[in-house]
């Protein structure tokens, strides 16, 4: 069965299995606010925050969506959209809030209530232990430039799991690493707000340690747990086809994909980018191993393509990229490009042998305004929905082993260094009453997922 509606890209629902996972996805940061709460510490978030000029509007997520009080109504919401899973993330400084020794009963506590609630709702909760909020406690001692924090990512997931993990089986070890390791650390635009290459390489080689010794921790504490990694990537394609540009465009992927890739699943750390940054790795024997340590799914995080050219003045990987006129952008002036998603989607089964995938963040910003009757209309969003389903129906059609999607986001919240006025969410925000609606993006959402169960029943 295809549906249908106007100009609608046609959606080939019969193409996703009938257990197919349709989810909604959050991060702790920002959403839950209460961050001064039940004893939960600083983040390297709530300190970049507080940096002059390093937040839009000098925003922060102080209060963000206030889920940490509101988080029953929040669940009716994914009740309401028929979801049957939701992708959280749990606050590592709400729960070891000194990076590493004591745990905060209180702060666990919080996430015990919530794996019961959405159990209780029939919704399959998908844990991710570390989007990107890393104590500040943990940073005042190096943070990812040293090997410590990998280990105390260890201890903290037994911890966690050792809680939760007769309730959930679906974990993933890090959110995004190329944004901890090369935004936080190389670009200075997300926290900690570093422009230092040899901390970003040093910082890129012990998150991905830190996802290995949190994938090992992970098969001891909790037996049954099915464990994932969440990275974002990119197409990338090059200006011209002149050499000095394809030379950039395979700089640009090795940066953006390889890098992140190859060593977990085997291939080691890439040979061309390593002499490109020119930083020796802090390897010790055995490394490599737990790096690849074998996965269950994976995870992939996709916005937007990238084009580039070669760029011999700029910063690493001397690629510089190159906006293309009459495409369509979002409201974060990215493209448009649903093709990328089935592309990166065959990438994954084909040249690195996923055998099971979830697209584990998809979505777009626009500027949404509430209307005169209080609904929240959106078919920018609506539209970019439809088109990036129709491109996950394609890619299984020619094999993708896709067992599930989660839309970006349930809420509109605190996004990064863009604050508040950039809108993800299915479901509007208004921050100054913290009241929800749902918008139409949510309510299509809703009817997608109501007529792929209706197509695949029986």
């Amino acid at each position: 069965m295809s549906e249908s509606t106007g100009s609608r890209p046609a959606l080939d629902l019969e193409a996703f299995p009938p257990s197919f996972a349709w989810g909604t996805a959050t991060s702790a940061y920002q959403i839950e606010g209460a961050v001064a709460e039940d004893g939960r510490a600083p983040s390297i978030w709530d300190t970049f925050s507080r940096v002059p000029g390093a937040i839009d509007n000098g925003d922060h997520g102080d209060t963000a969506c206030d889920h940490y009080h509101r988080w029953r109504e929040d669940i009716a919401l994914m009740k309401e959209l028929g979801t049957d899973t939701y992708r959280l993330s749990v606050a590592w400084p709400r729960v070891v809030p000194g990076g590493d020794g004591p745990v905060n009963e209180a702060g666990i506590d919080f996430y015990d209530r919530l794996v019961d609630g959405l159990l209780d709702a029939g919704i399959t909760p998908s844990v991710t232990l570390y989007h990107w909020d890393l104590p500040q406690a943990l940073q005042d001692r190096g943070g990812w430039t040293v090997r410590e924090t990998a280990e105390h990512l260890a201890a903290y997931t037994t911890a966690v799991a050792e809680r939760l993990g007769d309730r959930v089986t679906r974990w993933a070890t890090l959110n995004e690493p190329l944004c901890s390791g090369w935004i936080g650390h190389l670009e200075g635009r997300m926290a900690p707000g570093l422009t230092d290459l040899t901390a970003a390489v040093r910082a890129s080689y012990h998150l991905l340690l830190g996802h290995g010794l949190a994938t090992q921790a992970l098969r001891a504490a909790a037996p049954g747990a099915r464990i994932g990694l969440v990275t974002n990537h990119s197409t990338v394609a090059p200006a011209s086809d002149r050499p000095e540009d394809l030379a950039a465009a395979a700089r640009m992927d090795g940066h953006t994909n390889r890098w992140w890739l190859d060593p977990v699943y085997g291939r080691g750390f890439p040979t061309d980018m390593r002499e490109l940054y020119g930083v020796e790795l802090p390897e010790k024997p055995g490394d490599a191993e737990l790096i690849a340590a074998p996965l269950d799914w994976h995870g992939l995080n996709y916005y937007f393509p990238v084009t580039v050219a070669d760029d011999p003045e700029g910063p690493v990987p001397y690629a510089r990229e190159v906006r293309l006129p009459d495409v369509p952008r979002s409201g974060m002036d990215w493209q448009i490009d649903a093709g990328g998603l089935e592309a990166l989607l065959l990438r994954l089964t084909e040249d690195y042998g996923v055998r099971e995938l979830y697209v584990t963040e998809n979505g777009s910003a626009f500027p949404d305004a509430v209307g005169p009757d209080g609904s929240v209309h959106d078919p920018e969003r609506t539209g970019y929905l439809e088109q990036h389903l129709a491109a996950c129906a394609r890619a299984v059609r020619k094999g993708v082993p896709l067992a599930g999607y989660y839309a970006w986001s349930l809420l509109d919240n605190f996004e990064w260094a863009y604050g508040y006025d950039k809108r993800f969410g299915l479901v509007h925000v208004d921050y100054a009453t913290q009241k929800r609606t749902v918008k139409t993006s949510g309510r299509r959402y809703a009817d997608i997922i109501r007529a792929h169960r209706e197509t695949t029943a029986g």
